[in-house]
């Protein structure tokens, strides 16, 4: 049995129309320094949260600091997940952060899933 802070594939977009179809959406909530875009998942589609990060060069040059934000909102969409909404989420950088400072970023990242979560998006 998996463990409950596992990231399988299945709660991943993986592929390019998957990103495209919550893009397309037009659905989304801003932070400081990200965009959470949302789609409300089908009844066909199995249930449950995923995400896709999308985190740019041209905001965070080093390849260290684009995967400390994937990890840390990883992290955070694990810890999460039981309380998302059926929806897939893609978690995009908008912002060039003037310092990585883990703890601001987790808590960014937090109240976007947070905020997701309530029930008058």
């Amino acid at each position: 049995m998996p463990s409950v802070a596992a990231f399988p594939k299945h709660y991943r977009l993986l592929k390019t129309d998957e990103y495209s179809s919550v893009f397309g959406f037009r659905k989304a909530l801003k932070s400081r320094h990200f965009l959470l875009h949302y789609r409300a998942r089908g009844a066909d589609e199995v249930p449950g949260a995923r995400l896709g990060l999308v985190v740019a060069k041209r905001f965070l040059r080093r390849s260290v600091d684009r995967n400390l934000v994937r990890r840390l909102a990883r992290e955070q969409f694990r810890l999460m997940r039981a309380r998302l909404r059926s929806n897939d989420f893609v978690l995009r950088l908008a912002a060039k952060p003037l310092a990585i400072d883990r703890q601001a970023l987790a808590h960014e990242i937090r109240t976007l899933l947070s905020k997701a979560t309530s029930p008058r998006q």
